[in-house]
This record gives structure tokens, sequence and C-alpha cells, in this order.
């Protein structure tokens, strides 16, 4: 599956992907997520502690949307399946993600005790408005 040409620049934004995953009971759960973008691959990082890792690690279709920052009326969605989670021990990619985002060279966030992951998402359908 590839990515519209018209619409790779969202993925290569400083925009947020809102991610949904299949809960334990079979409800979704959406929430908003810092994202990268390598040509092939969606990631974005989760501590082992959120229901997002556990759902996914359950069931790992997963479907986003990214919304243009400059024009809410132009979005695209990504439907998938979580190719790998690849450990992430000295926070190499949040630590990207918070110098794409905020312009740091490490992320703040991190609690002590945090078991980071990278999901690594393979698209296989899009959608797309604008």
């Amino acid at each position: 599956m590839t990515i519209p040409q018209k619409y790779i620049d969202l993925l290569e934004a400083k925009g947020f992907a809102h991610i949904a995953t299949v809960g334990p009971n079979g409800e979704p759960q959406c929430s908003p997520v810092w994202y990268g973008w390598d040509g092939e691959l969606v990631s974005f990082s989760l501590t082992k502690e959120r229901q997002k890792f556990r759902n996914l690690s359950a069931n790992p279709s997963i479907a986003m949307s990214i919304i243009d920052p400059t024009d809410p009326y132009r979005y695209l969605e990504v439907r998938g399946t979580v190719e790998r989670i690849d450990e992430d021990p000295n926070c190499d990619f949040i630590n990207s993600m918070a110098s794409k985002y905020l312009g740091l060279d490490v992320y703040a966030g991190n609690q002590p005790g945090d078991e980071r992951v990278v999901i690594r998402v393979r698209p296989e359908h899009t959608s797309a408005m604008g």
C-alpha cells in the first residue's frame, strides 16, 4: 500500500495522529499521538503501561487519522496492522519526536520506570479528503 502522493506531506507534518484501537471488551479507544513516517511505516511511541499498548498487543488492527494542521478540512485516514513493536530503552524514538514537535533534545514526559516501545504500523488502506 502506498500513501497517495497528494497526502505524503501530512505524514511528514507536525500534526497529531488520532489512533483508534480495539479494547479488551471490543470497545474502540481513540487518542492523539506524535508520529513519525519513514516512507514505509508510521511509528509512534507508547509506554507498556498504556491501555493502547495492551490493546495493540492483543489485536494489532489500528486506524489513525491525521488532520492537516493548516486546513482542518483536509485529512488522511490510514488503516493497517502493527507490523512490529520495538523496545526503546534509551528513548531514542520519543526523543526524536520531542525534537520534531518541541525542538527539544530530550523528552521531558518520561517517568521513572517507564518502559517505552515504538509501534510500527504498515498502512493497508487509506482514505482522504481535501
